[in-house]
């Protein structure tokens, strides 16, 4: 009986620690039951319920978070050109720097007549011409060579009138009486009015010398050239009428010569008088005449879009001949620009577009405002900044690449 209720207690004991091990290891939960709360838990804050309205500090504190979250700039878009494929296409960068811009005008020009050098012979008088000096036109003449002789009875009363007063005042009078010595002074202004009326017909002293030594009329009276130069307008023929204020002939002197070039309106902001031009001719190979812009006309050609401004070149040998074509150079000092060059600009039509190094294969495609274009150089007004690395070859393959992955400048990409 002793063996068999020590097997029990061991059982018992076994089947307690057994029911402990399972219920510690969580095997079996047991019934909760009510206990009371510690002063902790009871002080701690109940749950709010989720259909609670958010106070004013939570409202301040979200806002906040949204400005700030707006105040941080947008990651530019880039896109990966592997070190590999750049050497396979060719891409090269180089720095943006300021450097000092140059702008070569380059344009063509006509040799014209100095206007300032171009005369007109005519007559004052009705007449005839009876014989002509210059009967061809090109003909260079000298300042007061005679031109053609015109017969005019108008011009031979007249100096009948002048012969008529001479006489008149010749010695004979008497003199010293009161009527003398009044018609000694009439007879003097009627000579001089006379003497006048000649000039203004254009006849010389030395003619009108001529006709008071001779004391006849002279039947011709010839025409001059007033200036040196070549005849290129000749309307005069023999026995042909000439009224008064007809042109005969036109005169040019050629001593100096105008070369007036073509400007388009987008240069027209950087033509200023007084910049030196180089003048070029086929007719002179190899030589070159160096100019100043004398004049800029105000007039626009509605055709061409084009100014017109004037070079004055000296021609002593004449061998600058009117209506030659000439090469006008104009270069022009631009002073130092943020610049790059012309090939690292995608011209999309509406904006331009640079791709600028990131380092490590990536180019950011990046929006820029430019300026002046000057021989291969491009004048950077805003978008970049000194020292940054652009590409300058290769760029329309790194465009096509961004394309392909829809890489495109904040803003968007317009092509």
């Amino acid at each position: 009986m002793k063996k068999r209720n020590l097997i029990i207690i061991i059982i018992i004991i076994l089947t307690a620690g057994l029911i402990f091990y399972i219920t510690k290891s969580g095997f079996i939960k047991p019934q909760a039951k009510a206990i009371p709360q510690t002063a902790a838990q009871s002080a701690a804050p109940a749950p709010k319920p989720e259909h609670e309205g958010h106070t004013a500090e939570t409202k301040e504190s979200q806002a906040q978070a949204e400005t700030k979250q707006e105040e941080q700039p947008a990651e530019a878009p880039t896109v990966e050109i592997p070190i590999e494929k750049q050497q396979l296409i060719g891409v090269k960068t180089v720095a943006v720097s300021t450097k000092p811009l140059q702008k070569i005008i380059r344009t063509v020009g006509r040799v014209e007549y100095d206007e300032r050098r171009l005369a007109t012979v005519n007559t004052k008088f009705e007449g005839w011409i009876e014989k002509l000096y210059v009967d061809y036109t090109g003909r260079y003449v000298k300042k007061g060579e005679p031109l053609a002789e015109i017969y005019s009875p108008e011009l031979i009363a007249t100096q009948q009138e002048f012969l008529n007063a001479l006489r008149w005042a010749k010695p004979g009078a008497d003199k010293d009486s009161a009527v003398g010595k009044m018609l000694t002074k009439d007879a003097e202004a009627i000579i001089e009015a006379a003497r006048q009326r000649l000039r203004l017909w254009d006849i010389t002293d030395a003619q009108i010398k001529k006709i008071e030594q001779t004391g006849k009329p002279i039947r011709t009276l010839t025409i001059y050239s007033p200036v040196n130069g070549y005849i290129v307008q000749k309307m005069a023929l023999r026995g042909m009428r000439v009224m008064p204020g007809e042109k005969l002939f036109d005169v040019a002197d050629l001593s100096t010569v105008w070369v007036v070039s073509d400007i388009y309106e987008y240069e027209l902001p950087l033509i200023k008088q007084g910049q030196t031009a180089k003048i070029g001719l086929s007719y002179f190979p190899g030589k070159e005449f160096s100019s100043v812009i004398d004049y800029i006309y105000p007039a626009l050609s509605g055709e061409t879009r084009t100014a017109k401004v004037r070079f004055t070149i000296p021609n002593p040998g004449g061998q600058l001949k009117p209506q030659m074509f000439t090469n006008v150079e104009v270069k022009i000092d631009l002073g130092k620009k943020l610049a790059i060059p012309d090939s690292a600009v995608i011209d999309t039509g509406t904006r331009q577009i640079v791709y600028v190094d990131k380092g490590e294969g990536y180019f950011e495609p990046r929006e820029v405002m430019l300026g002046i274009r000057a021989e291969g150089f491009r004048e950077v007004v805003m978008g970049l900044k000194a020292g940054e690395k652009v590409a300058s070859s290769g760029t329309f393959l790194i465009d096509s690449e961004a394309q392909l992955k829809g890489v495109a400048p904040l803003g968007g990409h317009k092509h």
